[in-house]
């Protein structure tokens, strides 16, 4: 019996979520499963993968053979890597403590990445927030003082209009007045 490791689609339409299951080969993708190992979320950014590493291990070192995209999720995780160091410790090319010590250092290095990438996305998400909220103060601003020009241009010119009716009152005044004299 081949043994694959793969993923299974669940979730809604265009909403996919996957399970990552350890499956005979010949059963359908969304069909009957062996063991279920883990999850995977592509819709996030980065995608989350949660999944029982050890579980992935003994399967790998069993002779499960992962599909491709399994295998990458593997070797983001270090699972590949480690089985690397275990045959290198069975053939005798390295004892068990330099191989878990090496896997605790990468392990290490390729944690603080993901979590550099995380806070990177935040920071930029952030920082293209406050440049959207900028944008959009300075577009207020410029309506705001287009809008206080055009007041200032209506009441200019509802003045000298103003002034010019008591200058033509006052002249029709005065030649009432010059009439009635």
């Amino acid at each position: 019996m081949a043994v694959k490791i793969r993923l299974a689609r669940r979730g809604r339409k265009k909403a996919a979520q996957f399970d990552i299951v350890v499956a005979d080969s010949r059963s359908p993708r969304d069909g009957r499963f062996i063991e279920k190992i883990g999850t995977y979320n592509p819709q996030t950014n980065p995608a989350t993968i949660n999944f029982d590493g050890d579980k992935a291990f003994d399967w790998i070192m069993k002779g499960a053979q992962p599909t491709d995209t399994v295998r990458a999720m593997l070797s983001y995780r270090g699972v590949l890597y480690r089985k690397h160091l275990q045959l290198g410790v069975i053939k005798g090319a390295i004892s068990q403590e330099t191989a878990d010590q090496r896997f605790t250092e990468w392990k290490e290095q390729k944690d603080a990445k993901i979590e550099g990438k995380r806070t990177n996305l935040g920071n930029a998400k952030e920082e293209a927030r406050q440049q959207r909220l900028a944008a959009e103060t300075k577009v207020k601003e410029a309506r705001a003082e287009a809008l206080r020009q055009k007041q200032a241009a209506a009441e200019a010119a509802a003045a000298p209009a103003a002034e010019g009716e008591t200058t033509e009152a006052e002249a029709s005044a005065d030649t009432t007045e010059e009439a009635g004299a």
